[in-house]
Formats: C-alpha cells, sequence, structure tokens
C-alpha cells in the first residue's frame, strides 16, 4: 500500500509479527471461525474432509485437531470427532447411520435423554426405536430384523448399573452386518478398552472424567474405521457441531491426570460401596465390582478398574419421603447430576417409572463419590441416615 493506513486500519492490520521459534508445554489456543488461505490456490485445494489442512473453524483449528488426536488415542482407535455435549455426540451416531425404515436396538438401561432421543426418531422420522434387556448378551441375535442397523450399548448402566456381555453382543452384531456402538463414559476408555471387545463406535461425555472439573460440556465420537469416521463427519457438518476452543484447551488441560483421578474415584467409591453393603438400611448395593450387581462376572472378565459412580438400594420398609429427606440432609454431598469432578454427588431415581421391569422395590440413590476423603463422605452418609431414617 502506498497510503500510510489510518489509525483504525492499524487497530485490525499490524506490521507485527511475533518471532518464531516460542515451545511451551500446554497446547496453543487457536480460536477462529474464519480460517485465512495464502492464496485462492490454496483456498480451492482444500478439503474439510481431510483433516491435513484447514477449511473454516466448525472443522477444526490445531487446538480441536490435538485434543481428538489424543483422545483416539486413549481410546484405541483412529478418529474422533467433537461435539457440544455427550448428548449431542448421541445425536451424531443416530443421524450418521440412520434413516426412515431402519431399526435401532437400544438397553432399556440407557442414558434417559438416549431413550428420550429414540422415541422421538420413532415417532417423528419413522425410524423403529425397540429396546432390550441389557442383561441379554448372544441372545440379541434373536433381535435383529432384515432393517436393524445400529445396536446401543452403554457399560454398565449408568443409574442401574448392569453390566452387559459387550463382546457377545458385537459378534451377533457383526455376524448380520450391523454395528454396535458403546456409551463408554462410566469407565473413561480407561477401565474398558471398547474396540477390543469388538465395539465399532465410541462415544464419550468429555463433561465428566477428561474435563474433570465440572465445569466444560463437551462430547466425543471415536471410531477406528475410515469409512466410519466419513459418515460420522459428514453428519457432524450437517449439524452444525462445533466447540470453543476453550473449552477444548479445559480438557486438554485435565487429560494428563485423567487416569490418576479415575484411580482416586474408584479407590474412594469401593471404600464407601463396602461401608453402604454393611449398613441395615441398605438392601443391595449396585457397584460393577460387588456380587449383587447384575454382571458382575462380565465385569471382572472385561474391566480393568471401575470409577466413582454407583447406586443403592434402600430397604423396601423406607418411603421415598424419607430417602429423599437423607439427600437432603446430606453436607458433602450434592444435589446434582453428572459425575466425574472433585465433588461428590448422590440423586435420587424413580426407576419404577424408568424401566420395564424393575427387579427392586426399595428407593435407589446413585452416588458420585469425588475426590474428598471417603471416611468423612461415610460419616456424612451415617449422619444423613441418624436424622431422616431413624
Amino acid at each position: 500500500m502506498t497510503r500510510k493506513k489510518s489509525f483504525q486500519t492499524a487497530l485490525i492490520h499490524s506490521d507485527y509479527q511475533p518471532p518464531e521459534g516460542f515451545a511451551a508445554l500446554p497446547v496453543a489456543l487457536h480460536p477462529a471461525s474464519t480460517v485465512l488461505f495464502s492464496n485462492i490456490a490454496a483456498m480451492r485445494s482444500r478439503n474439510w474432509q481431510h483433516k491435513d489442512a484447514y477449511t473454516y473453524g466448525l472443522h477444526g483449528t490445531p487446538t480441536t485437531f490435538t485434543l481428538e488426536a489424543r483422545l483416539a488415542e486413549i481410546e484405541g482407535g483412529r478418529h474422533c470427532l467433537l461435539a457440544p455435549s455427550g448428548l449431542a455426540a448421541i445425536t451424531m451416531v443416530y443421524f450418521a447411520f440412520l434413516k426412515s425404515g431402519d431399526d435401532v436396538l437400544i438397553p432399556d438401561n440407557a442414558y434417559n435423554p438416549n431413550r428420550d432421543l429414540g422415541q422421538w426418531l420413532a415417532r417423528d422420522f419413522g425410524i423403529t426405536a425397540r429396546f432390550y434387556d441389557p442383561l441379554i448378551g448372544a441372545g440379541i441375535a434373536a433381535l435383529i430384523q432384515p432393517n436393524t442397523r445400529l445396536i446401543w450399548t452403554e457399560t454398565p448402566g449408568s443409574v442401574s448399573m448392569e453390566i452387559p456381555d459387550i463382546p457377545a453382543i458385537c459378534k451377533a452384531a457383526h455376524a448380520r452386518g450391523v454395528l454396535v456402538a458403546l456409551d463408554n463414559t462410566w469407565s473413561a476408555g480407561i477401565a474398558f478398552r471398547a474396540f477390543e471387545h469388538g465395539v465399532d463406535i465410541v462415544v464419550q461425555a468429555l463433561t465428566k472424567y477428561q474435563s474433570g472439573g465440572s465445569d466444560v460440556l463437551m462430547g466425543a465420537v471415536i471410531t477406528g474405521g475410515e469409512e466410519l469416521n466419513q459418515r460420522l463427519g459428514m453428519a457432524h457438518m450437517r449439524l452444525g457441531f462445533g466447540v470453543g476452543v476453550d473449552d477444548a484447551y479445559l480438557v486438554l488441560r485435565s487429560l494428563p491426570t485423567v487416569q490418576l483421578r479415575l484411580k482416586a474415584h474408584d479407590a474412594g467409591a469401593r471404600a464407601v460401596a463396602a461401608w453402604l453393603q454393611s449398613r441395615p438400611e441398605i438392601a443391595t448395593v449396585l457397584h460393577p465390582a460387588y456380587p449383587d450387581c447384575p454382571g458382575h462376572d462380565i465385569w471382572q472378565r472385561d474391566f480393568q478398574g471401575a470409577g466413582g459412580l454407583f447406586s443403592v438400594i434402600f430397604d423396601a420398609c423406607y418411603t421415598e419421603a424419607q430417602t429423599d429427606g437423607l439427600v437432603d440432609a446430606l453436607q458433602l454431598f450434592k444435589i446434582g447430576f453428572s459425575w466425574g469432578g472433585p465433588n461428590s454427588l448422590c440423586v435420587p431415581y424413580r426407576m419404577q417409572t424408568m424401566r420395564a421391569h424393575w427387579p427392586h422395590r426399595g428407593q435407589l440413590l446413585r452416588l458420585n463419590i469425588g475426590l474428598e476423603d471417603p471416611q468423612d463422605l461415610i460419616a456424612d452418609l451415617e449422619q444423613a441416615m441418624g436424622r431422616a431414617l431413624s
């Protein structure tokens, strides 16, 4: 330019370029909607489906590409796509692989928004959604129809805690050319190695252990095959899913400690579960590491650990009003959904309205054991029981 830039233009177009050679441990943040091209040839040669270059912020920046690559590596997959929440990640899978006239099988104990989504697709999109016993194992073969395209799994169920036989379900599904998707959030992809057990598509709610601070909403869909990833990528684009790089950075910052935190959650949860199992007020402890939990033998066979989430069933003599009073009397445990953060949580569920054939009569409470001292959490439960159940 021959004309000297005005002050206003100089505020936008600076001549300064930082020196090269900077290196630091954190991943750099690259917030962008618009991505710049060096020339028209570069713009026209780039394809948003190929992650070897950048086209638009929605399709990724170095920050989000790095997070995707690390998540895929943790899970043992090859490809990853980020979504604004765990439910958004589930939605991406549905819209990538189902169309009108198709059939999907969903476990009866699935994450409730997944159930609702399946019912919505059946009601408004002409997709058949059928619910199956999560402990069906190889018997799922009898439910597969010619139009069945997808089988959802969740291990364990995030409230009822049944552990399905994932390898048996995958074997039956693949024999009929059906894909298997797994919500693997409970194990953070660490305690259960989904791809090694035959799963095709893994969904993670990064809101939980990966972020670890109860302050991020994000999901991920991870696959091992290029064809599956391409179909997911088209759904990702058409749904307009993107995540902010500030949130991506928070997850990246937390990933180095996720295994250490998961082990701490696991140890704390087992200590609290053991105490609860000794209490006369508790009829059943639904923790995968305990024999009373349906599918415990499968957990022993397939899992390499647990996390901080489990449920308990109270003796049927206690009313909902009493167990609600217990939750209200807790001081360290807070009332809130989700898990994987440092704070312990407790939520009651009305299982008789959620499950068609729920075998227990007592009230269910789901506990997320955070990173507090387990003995303090036990003391909190004990004082709340004394106040509400005596």
